[in-house]
């Protein structure tokens, strides 16, 4: 962790304040939940507060039948109003963003827990939301995978949806976002069937070993792993030492908020301003410097989201 910390209140409605560690470089999170979360307007702004310059939201097509672009750009202009009332309170990294919201893009698709759902229709509704989007928004497809976890659809239908989906993606040339629980061996074998895009394949939340990291990283140079609140546990020690295989221009931090908060703030609800925690700890449990880290999964972000654009040796964007 930084010596240097900020104080950002994150549970304004409990009155708890979370410790966050000074990052010197802007960083991502490549996956949250902005309509789920209780006030998407504050936690951008705790979010921009903390030097996290840009969220990658997920839109499941069957949850969220009610996100509209204008819900967005309404969260975005209030917290950038927000942010520039009060200029002087903000207390992100020096030198950084931190008057503007994050950059928000999104990722379309349907979760596993929803395949039962994954028709025809809903087929070419995600093809006609994506193309419906302005240019640049939609990034990714997902999430989508399997859950053997919780088993919410048959898994039959989760498979159907999942090759579906993967296929979708060839052909609009955009990354997945893969959920995987008790369905790596599964989830190994059918993006070995289908291909993994050639635009890029996240594995969210990983929460697997080195042997299992390899894997999936041997399947193609565009396979990235992100990690998430689990990183953290101190029960999820295969976790820390998957990093010690995974090369770290393919290492993605998440929140996937407001779900899996990372410790010390294990059940709480979580937020992208969060992210910066998930950083610390890769950086860690890597022995890298956390400027170098929050750099690193930043740039990667960018990359695999093809936004393009590198960080300077002063930590901004160029």
């Amino acid at each position: 962790m930084a010596e240097a910390r900020d104080r950002v209140p994150v549970f304004p409605g409990s009155g708890k304040t979370v410790v966050l560690p000074r990052l010197g470089s802007p960083t991502a999170d490549t996956h949250a939940h902005l309509d789920m979360l209780a006030d998407p307007v504050g936690a951008l702004v705790r979010a921009a507060r903390a030097g996290v310059v840009l969220i990658c939201s997920i839109v499941d097509l069957t949850e969220e039948p009610e996100f509209t672009l204008d819900r967005l750009c309404g969260w975005l202009a209030d917290a950038g109003e927000a942010l520039r009332s009060s200029q002087g309170e903000t207390v992100g990294t020096p030198g950084l963003p931190g008057v503007s919201p994050p950059d928000v893009r999104l990722v379309l698709g349907v979760h596993p827990h929803n395949a039962s759902k994954y028709d025809d229709a809903l087929h070419e509704r995600l093809r006609a939301t994506v193309g419906g989007m302005p240019a640049g928004l939609v990034v990714g497809l997902g999430e989508l995978g399997l859950d053997f976890h919780y088993d919410h659809s048959p898994r039959d239908a989760q498979r159907d949806a999942f090759r579906r989906q993967l296929a979708l993606a060839h052909q609009l040339h955009l990354p997945v976002t893969v959920h995987l629980r008790n369905a790596h061996d599964e989830g190994l074998a059918i993006l070995r069937e289908c291909g993994v895009p050639e635009a890029g394949c996240i594995i969210h939340c990983f929460t697997e070993g080195p042997e299992t990291a390899r894997e999936f990283l041997d399947l193609s140079p565009s396979v990235f792993m992100s990690f998430a609140g689990p990183v953290t546990f101190a029960k999820a020690q295969q976790i820390r030492d998957a990093l010690s295989v995974i090369p770290m221009d393919r290492v993605l931090a998440e929140t996937d908020s407001p779900f899996l908060a990372p410790a010390p703030y294990r059940g709480e609800a979580n937020e992208p301003a969060f992210v910066v925690l998930n950083v610390a700890k890769i950086a860690e449990v890597t022995g890298l410097p956390l400027a170098e880290v929050a750099a690193q999964t930043y740039v990667n972000a960018r990359r695999v989201f093809r936004l393009g654009g590198s960080v300077t040796e002063e930590g901004m964007l160029s």
